[in-house]
């Protein structure tokens, strides 16, 4: 994003677009850590809440170095990016759960 500084705050456009880049960079670096993690520990570990923040402040500290509306864009962009991630991941990968067996009681007359 550095080398493309010039380009990206020529307008507020293009300064939004610097953002939305930082939030692509998000995605790429979250799905890394995630690929990384499944081949270290197994296939059924899952993100946790420390690897987002750290691809979240890694993407934020990129996209804060080209403009400070970067930053602000690149956070909104990466929090709708990682509800959808999660929204697809929920309807991929969920384990749903088979419906309580009714319970028979007895009756005394």
């Amino acid at each position: 994003m550095q080398m493309y500084k010039p380009l990206l705050v020529k307008s507020p456009i293009t300064i939004i677009f610097g953002g939305y880049l930082g939030s692509v960079m998000f995605m790429f670096f979250v799905t890394a850590v995630g690929n990384l993690e499944a081949t270290l520990f197994g296939k059924n570990f899952q993100l946790k809440l420390p690897e987002i923040v750290l691809s979240m402040a890694v993407s934020l500290i990129a996209a804060g170095m080209v403009h400070r509306i970067c930053f602000t864009t690149c956070l909104i962009f990466s929090i709708i990016t990682i509800y959808y991630m999660n929204k697809l991941s929920q309807k991929t990968y969920a384990v749903l759960a088979p419906p309580p067996a009714p319970v028979k009681t007895r009756r005394h007359k």
